[in-house]
């Protein structure tokens, strides 16, 4: 159990959360694990077996705080809102952006210049950390041409172009990627990625974060009145929180790659924590 921010992460088994008034108390056992107050939460995240009371997922709708479940491996299942609040004049501005081709390709453009440099930026940090020449040599030639790449964009003339672009520099950026695990390389190296399931190590904690950032970026979303589910750059369609891919697009390389890298280095992370089920 961990609180970060305004988040409350509950991942012990058989952990029960419930609400005192304006309290939030978290047992295990009729034992109390912690007690805090209502008002410092923005949202919960229950993660595998964990029980929380009718009255507290309630009061969390009616006060626009998600509660959200995911399953014993991370996977998302549920999560429950309260009702839609926000101006429903910048919902109608988001539609209309949409519709007009230039001005969605031109916020797809800045998404995927976003998310590669960012990405640019993850790699040269790691060939200024990086212990050997061989390494330094492939994270440095990844991160210039992910640079060349961002050079382009602004002459790309449709979003099947934008698109090519951001794959391109996706395969060069993971190529040299495992040069930047500095510890338990054959444990946590990145041979490409897999989901559902992920199948090492490496791509499970990535999933696993995956999620807890795309349930972020949808509450931002939601926050402020937007729709989730109408994006630029990642195509639209039911039930797929577009936007929220979006905005998660730029921001995974710094909150998921490099905090990823960063519990593997402090061994924070260690394959005693990894279970492989055939």
């Amino acid at each position: 159990m961990k609180q970060l921010l305004n988040t409350l992460y509950l991942m012990t088994p058989n952990m029960y959360a419930h609400l005192d008034h304006e309290n939030v108390k978290v047992e295990k056992v009729l034992e109390l694990q912690v007690h805090m107050t209502l008002k410092h939460l923005g949202s919960i995240v229950s993660v595998g077996d964990i029980m929380l009371s009718p009255r507290l997922i309630q009061k969390g709708a009616e006060d626009c705080r998600a509660v959200v479940f995911l399953d014993r491996n991370g996977r998302f299942k549920a999560r429950i809102e309260g009702p839609t609040t926000g101006n429903v004049l910048l919902r109608l501005a988001q539609h209309e952006t949409y519709r007009d081709a230039e001005k969605s390709l031109a916020f797809a453009r800045n998404i995927a210049a976003g998310k590669l440099q960012n990405a640019r930026g993850v790699l040269m940090r790691g060939a200024r950390e990086a212990k050997n020449a061989d390494d330094e040599a492939r994270l440095r030639k990844s991160g210039q041409r992910i640079g060349q790449i961002i050079k382009r964009l602004p002459g790309c003339g449709d979003l099947d172009a934008v698109r090519g672009c951001e794959g391109e520099a996706g395969r060069s950026y993971f190529l040299a990627f495992d040069a930047m695990v500095s510890a338990d390389r054959g444990v946590f190296a990145l041979a490409g990625r897999n989901r559902r399931p992920p199948r090492d190590p490496m791509n499970a904690i990535l999933s696993f974060s995956y999620a807890l950032l795309l349930n972020d970026c949808i509450s931002a979303a939601e926050g402020v009145g937007l729709d989730p589910q109408l994006g630029f750059m990642h195509a639209v369609r039911p039930g797929r929180p577009a936007l929220a891919l979006d905005l998660m697009a730029v921001l995974r390389s710094i909150l998921c790659y490099r905090l990823a890298l960063t519990f593997i280095t402090r061994t924070q992370l260690t394959s005693k924590q990894f279970e492989k089920r055939p």
